[in-house]
């Protein structure tokens, strides 16, 4: 089973450096991208500034309960993004999204080996690997969204 350093890394991949399972990460897609990109709505699909937000609003809110506080997050609230109406407003969001997954994977690195095995927040919920197992499987599908979307913008530019 792995370990906390293990799923750290893991989580690291998708968010900030990795390469090989996906071949890509959420730093590198949002980071290449204008406001306007990203806020640029292909069909019915969500935006990739929305999709960023999303996931960004989970990795705050489980990283609050790793990090000692209360779980807070609730699942209507998470598409909840501010108007973004400028670059700066975009690389505040972008920024954001970057620090709370370094800082995410840093307190699930530092967390204790039967800490992983012990309920998270409430039984209903599961255990703490669970949580970010899950949160990493979560983050791994919006990528795949915001690759093909980034795609679909691309195409549309040319």
């Amino acid at each position: 089973m792995e370990n906390s350093k293990e799923i750290a890394n893991r989580f690291r991949e998708v968010m900030l450096d990795g390469k090989w399972i996906a071949n890509t990460n959420y730093k590198k897609q949002i980071t290449s991208l204008t406001w306007q990109q990203a806020t640029r709505k292909v069909g019915s699909l969500n935006t990739i500034a929305a999709l960023t937000f999303h996931i960004n609003y989970y990795v705050n809110g489980v990283l609050n309960v790793l990090q000692g506080g209360q779980l807070e997050i609730r699942d209507k609230f998470s598409f909840d993004l501010p108007e973004i109406i400028s670059e700066q407003d975009w690389n505040t969001l972008v920024n954001e999204t970057i620090q709370n997954a370094e800082r995410f994977a840093a307190a699930v690195e530092s967390l204790p080996q039967d800490k992983l095995d012990t309920v998270f927040v409430d039984e209903k919920y599961g255990t703490y690997r669970r949580n970010i197992e899950g949160m990493i499987e979560h983050a791994y599908y919006h990528l795949g969204q915001i690759s093909l979307i980034k795609k679909m913008l691309e195409e549309s530019d040319s």
